[in-house]
This record gives C-alpha cells, structure tokens and sequence, in this order.
C-alpha cells in the first residue's frame, strides 16, 4: 500500500529495557521488568555497535527472547531495541484517550454498559451528567419538575381515588320517632386512610385532605305504619343535602349521592328522621356509607 504525504504513524512503539552484552547470543526482552512479546521479527529495531541490524539474518525473536545470530561479547553494545506493536492496527488506546467523535453512532450495544440496579434507569443531573434514577414503588409514576430537576419516581398524582370508605351497620337498630339520629355505622368493610371513626356517639368521615370528594348512602326502613323518612348527610355539623320517602311502606329505602368541597379536617355524618309514631327498625344490610376523593 502506497501513501501520498506523510506515512500515518500507528502501532504499540515500546522501547525495551537496556540490555547488557554478555558472552551469549540469547536476551530477554523486556519493558519496564515485564516480558514483552513482538508481533514478529519484522516489528522491531534493533541497533548494534551503532549499527542497525536487519531482522532474521542478523537475530530472531522467539517469545520474549531476541537471539543474535552468533553470540556477542562484553566488548558490543546493543544501543536499543524497540518494538512497533502491530502498524497495521492501533493497538490499546491509552486510558481516557478516546474522543466521542472516534466512535462510531450506534457502536455501543447494552452488553457495554456498566450494570446498574434492577428498575432504575438512565437520567441526566443538573451539571448534564448521566445519573441512576432510584427505583421506584409499586404503582409509582415518573415525574419531572421541568429543567434543572432530576425526574424520579413518586406516587401518582390524582391517580387513585382515595382515601376511600365504605361502611354498613353492625345490625338492626330501632330508630326513634321524631327524633334526628346519627346512624351508628360501626362495621368498616374497607377504609383506605382509616378516616372513618366508628365510635359511640361519632360515626363520621374526616377529610385528610382538601378536594372534591363523592357520597353515597342508602337506609332501608322497616316500620308498621306509613309515614315519612329522612335522610341527611350533614357537613360539620350542619345540613349539607337531605333524601327523603314520603308515605313509604312497611320495606322501604331511601337513597342518595352528592359531591362536597372539603378541607383537611371536615368532617360528613349521616343522620336519619322518621315519624311513624312510634320506634321502628332499620336494616343493617343495605343501610350504608361510602365515598371517595376524586381525581382531578
């Protein structure tokens, strides 16, 4: 192969350790006391007395060994010996040699990545660099907070509607008449926040946030006379919506759902009214509670 210009300079050039000329043809070559190895006979310089020797006639190389072809003496001086790697390929680049612009696109495959931490992945800090994003949770979503921020893994926001709650009584009560009675709702069947109380005296739900959360409830009555039932779900304290069934029957239910605006620490309780003329019952199952925070 022929150059125009000047000949590309290339290989692993190493210049081997001195060497003493002794009364044997025989040396070990080495570069900084380690063995060194020559790609062949024809990778190396060899200076002689001052003279430079021609490969294969004047030495050969086997291993880490140059062998004159005859034995020399205390009186020569092998001036130096250098090797030249391979001059066809580069060789090993010297640590933090190799510039972004020396590879190729697409050359570095998964298999050259350093291992990582199962889950985590690949992010960039403020300063640029490549950063681990910590594994996340169980139903936690990536988010960013824009330019400036490492993304990372928290819980969804607005994503699942809770806290969540629904509860039913323990079983049947007599309800007064004419008297407004907070229905004693005393077995939880789920409570995702533990916002529920179910205690003598104050069954009631409390916001453990603000948003806007849904309603829902129901009372079965069970009373010998036909008269009127109502149902109201109060907020704080006072009236926030009121249900109602005129001239029921004996079986008869009362329904209802609303949506509320509520505070950290608001509180909903569902009381009832009926006035038969006398005590009644009301059933516990399908008299219930429930409601939810909704995603927004």
């Amino acid at each position: 192969m022929a150059y125009i210009g000047k000949t590309p300079i290339v290989g692993n050039f190493q210049k081997c350790d001195s060497l003493n000329a002794s009364a044997t043809a025989d040396y070990t070559l080495q570069v900084g006391s380690t063995n060194v190895v020559p790609e062949s006979v024809n990778h190396m310089i060899v200076s002689l007395n001052g003279v430079i020797q021609a490969p294969t006639t004047a030495y050969t190389v086997s291993g880490a060994t140059l062998s004159f072809a005859s034995a020399l003496t205390s009186n020569d001086s092998i001036d130096f010996v250098i090797l030249l790697g391979n001059v066809l390929d580069i060789g090993t680049p010297s640590d933090d040699t190799v510039a972004t612009a020396k590879i190729q696109d697409d050359a570095v495959s998964l298999a050259k990545m350093a291992s990582g931490t199962d889950g985590n992945i690949i992010s960039y800090d403020t300063s640029g660099n490549p950063v681990a994003v910590a594994t996340g949770n169980d139903g936690q979503v990536l988010t960013s907070s824009g330019a400036g921020a490492v993304c990372a893994f928290e819980d969804a926001s607005g994503g699942v509607n809770t806290p969540a709650f629904y509860v039913k009584l323990a079983g049947n009560i007599n309800l007064i008449d004419d008297t407004d009675t907070l229905i004693p709702f005393a077995s939880e069947i789920y409570d995702t926040d533990s916002a529920f109380t179910a205690t003598a005296s104050n069954y009631k739900f409390t916001a453990p946030s603000d948003g806007k959360y849904f309603f829902t409830w129901g009372v079965r009555w069970d009373f010998d006379n036909s008269n009127r039932g109502v149902v109201t779900l109060k907020k704080n304290g006072s009236l926030h919506i009121v249900t109602e069934s005129d001239d029921y029957d004996q079986y008869s239910s009362t329904n209802g759902s609303c949506f509320a605006d509520l505070s950290t620490d608001d509180y909903m309780q569902i009381y009832a009214y009926q006035n038969s003329g006398g005590a009644g019952e009301m059933r516990s199952a399908s008299t219930y509670f429930g409601g939810f925070k909704i995603i927004t």
